[in-house]
């Protein structure tokens, strides 16, 4: 016999977009659902996304009419994954109209498709994307619920509150979700509640030990199972360091305070198996003034050298890219940090990229985080790189982006390389992906290598089912999102697709319990 504080039909641990989507799944069949999330705020670190979620083929494609389907978003994993995960690829992408299908059938949920273009040149690429969004979420319509919702990136860190304005992005799909949670009527959200260990009957997960938001001990009993979507390791610095995870806690884009494997490590002491613990979902990060990383992505401008001043790669890469590209030149030679080095073209002290959260020039080079000078032999001075090698680096890159042609990397040859690029109204930028950096004062930004979370941890089947080593299941435990091991491997094929595994895979952690 057990003592239950509570009894539920599913506990779902976490409150990121998979998580809630598979306690809506739960819930929109009349199953009381229990949400344990372990901070003060729901969202997890997909509050802080733009929300690109990549489910193939759906009514929302349809609608777009931009001649997406399930055959191509096939065509174009198998091509980047091989036979990898196989399975798993397959119920990807075929169940992603069912869990548009589903959603949509609430009032509360929207979505629209947005340009994005896949990550990689290769056979079923959607040129133009094929990552669906939510609509934002005007203020007013979310209610008290709002409160509950993590703010932007530089909010949630200074420690503020949601602003009274329209949810956009991560926040917009959060706060859709929780209104279609608090609509079924079978919705328990429990925030500051820490989910510590698993509780077995036999060889089945029947509940959750956890710490409530009083610092007292609760067992919820679940009578169909568990579902594990409360992110990766990326904020545990201890982690990391066990399982070489590339990269610094305190540079990860997770939220702070969260995702630092404790369900992970709870599935392991009762015999589940992990995989892709040194993996992330990687990209350059801003070093901010107080030492943690900013998300960078849409470079427009400038170039990235090592520590010898001289570039390594093409600096206008799919962010994941662009980190694995630091890592193996670390290897090599030191590369993280990198410095951006850019120039006063689109005014002085403006990054010529989209940095997330954002810090004033001023901060920076008062924390030293950015360097400034008027020459480029003085900039790498400062820096500490060799005068000659950056000059002949820049002089070099220079004379690229008058001919228009990257000799060395082949920036601006790709789509995406100039989707964040505006088109060039000068002779003298014959390829709106280069710029000579020529118009002073000169800057360097400190790039780190961060990440939009981690991607290893539990392995688990078609079904989301947590396994053993030998392949053997778990019994009423599930896993998705960032807690399992991502079905992608080591490779990030487009944007959304993050979220839209987790989705899916919460999903049938759901459809599969009910059977």
């Amino acid at each position: 016999m057990q003592n239950w504080t509570t009894e539920c039909d599913v506990i779902v641990v976490g409150s990121g977009g998979g998580a809630l989507t598979g306690a809506y799944t739960a819930a929109a069949q009349g199953l009381k659902t229990v949400i344990l999330e372990k901070t003060a705020r729901f969202g997890g670190t997909s509050a802080y996304s733009g929300a690109a979620i990549w489910l193939a083929g759906t009514s929302v494609q349809e609608r777009a009419g931009i001649g997406d389907s399930l055959e191509k978003a096939r065509t174009y994993l198998r091509a980047l994954l091989g036979d990898d995960e196989l399975e798993r690829q397959e119920a990807f992408v075929d169940t992603a109209p069912a869990v548009v299908e589903l959603l949509e059938r609430d009032p509360n949920m929207e979505f629209e498709w947005r340009p994005f273009p896949d990550y990689y040149k290769l056979p079923g690429r959607m040129d133009s994307g094929r990552a669906i969004n939510p609509i934002d979420l005007p203020y007013n319509d979310i209610g008290e619920l709002r409160h509950l919702i993590r703010p932007e990136p530089g909010i949630d860190r200074a420690g503020g509150a949601q602003p009274e304005e329209t949810l956009i992005g991560g926040r917009a799909l959060i706060g859709r979700l929780l209104l279609a949670l608090e609509g079924t009527g079978h919705a328990v959200l429990h925030n500051n509640t820490s989910a510590r260990s698993l509780i077995v009957d036999g060889e089945r997960i029947v509940g959750v030990q956890a710490t409530d938001s009083n610092g007292d001990p609760i067992r919820i009993k679940a009578k169909y199972g568990v579902l594990l979507a409360a992110g990766g390791i990326e904020g545990s610095s201890e982690m990391r360091t066990a399982n070489k995870t590339p990269g610094r806690a305190q540079w990860s884009m997770g939220p702070q305070g969260a995702n630092t494997g404790d369900l992970v490590n709870a599935a392991v002491d009762i015999g589940a198996a992990t995989d892709l613990l040194d993996e992330a979902w990687w990209c350059p990060g801003v070093e901010m003034p107080d030492g943690r990383g900013a998300f960078m992505v849409g470079l427009r401008g400038g170039i990235v050298v090592d520590a010898q001043g001289e570039r390594y790669l093409n600096e206008s890469l799919p962010y994941d890219q662009f980190g694995r590209a630091m890592i193996a030149r670390d290897k090599a030679t030191p590369a993280i940090p990198s410095y951006l080095v850019f120039d006063s073209r689109e005014g002085e002290g403006v990054l010529p990229a989209i940095s997330v959260p954002e810090a004033t020039a001023a901060d920076h080079l008062s924390a030293g985080t950015w360097v400034k000078a008027d020459t480029i032999d003085a900039l790498a001075t400062a820096i500490g790189v060799p005068a000659a090698n950056l000059s002949a680096t820049v002089a070099r890159f220079n004379d690229f982006a008058k001919r228009g042609t990257d000799e060395d990397f082949t920036r601006g040859e790709d789509l995406y390389d100039l989707f964040f690029c505006p088109p060039s109204d000068s002779d003298d930028a014959p390829n709106p992906a280069l710029h000579t950096i020529s118009q002073g004062p000169f800057y360097a930004a400190r790039i780190v290598l961060s990440d939009l979370g981690t991607k290893g941890g539990l392995r688990t089947d078609a079904d989301a089912r947590v396994l053993r080593a030998d392949g053997s299941s778990i019994e009423g435990l599930y896993a998705a999102g960032n807690t399992a091991a991502s079905l992608s491997g080591r490779h990030y094929p487009g944007p959304g697709v993050p979220l839209g595994t987790a989705m899916v895979f919460s999903y049938r952690a759901i459809e599969h319990m009910m059977k």
